[in-house]
């Protein structure tokens, strides 16, 4: 288990990624809104966010402490995961919306084609991918006009501390001059996180902007909303 103030990969963490479609949906994007906008992806994983975006007009950086290994190594660790992810899938399938698949083969080339999309991307433009972990990010202040964080504050909370929550957070803002969007806000047992309230409530102290904003997709029942921060 990663340890009360950083996180790292581990056999509790699965590597698996999003495709540009996902964030979209999640983070309530428009493509046009990227152009020319420095953005960060923290934690990116193998998701195919980054390429996409770079190839719209965005000045992309993903973070994430799986890179820095070859592309060949990564690729196996990326199947495996997605062969496990789809496998578990299908024995609870009841537990999740399926508006945005359809079904859990789909779910799954959904998340073949984001580790593809990346791999591609991270072999062909190492600089995007910058191999670092929350809640320490090799950046100056204001480095980054939006960042994106998907799938690990609020998902974990019986991996993650509250301690742990506070640092990252308090490090995106840091490294952003505009927005903060973190999605989802339920934890893996589908229930709102416990921690949402106690971050927005010190972050609100010090008169930092939280906003709950609706988001046009669902996967765990009721994560309908993503927290921006500015």
């Amino acid at each position: 288990m990663p340890d009360e103030t950083t996180f790292t990969v581990d056999e509790e963490f699965r590597l698996i990624g999003r495709t540009f479609e996902e964030y979209r949906a999640m983070f309530g994007l428009d493509a046009t809104e990227l152009v020319d906008t420095r953005v960060l992806d923290c934690p990116g994983g193998p998701g195919a966010f980054t390429a996409v975006a770079s190839a719209v007009g965005a000045d992309v950086t993903a973070v994430d402490p799986a890179y820095g290994p070859p592309a060949s190594d990564l690729g196996p660790v990326c199947d495996q995961a997605v062969t496990e992810t789809v496998t578990q899938l299908h024995e609870k399938r009841d537990l999740f919306v399926w508006d945005f698949y359809g079904d859990v083969e789909t779910r799954g080339r959904y998340l073949r084609a984001a580790y593809e999309r990346f791999l591609t991307d991270y072999e062909r433009h190492p600089n995007r991918y910058v191999e670092a972990a929350l809640p320490d990010l090799p950046f100056p202040d204001d480095s980054f006009d939006l960042t994106l964080s998907a799938n690990l504050l609020f998902l974990y909370d019986d991996r993650l501390s509250s301690e742990f929550h506070h640092a990252a957070v308090d490090e995106l803002l840091r490294v952003t001059r505009g927005e903060v969007r973190l999605f989802p806000l339920a934890s893996l047992d589908r229930e709102r996180s416990v921690f949402v309230d106690r971050v927005v409530g010190r972050l609100r102290e010090q008169d930092i902007e939280t906003e709950f904003r609706p988001v046009d997709y669902e996967f765990q029942p009721g994560a309908t909303e993503m927290l921006v921060l500015s």
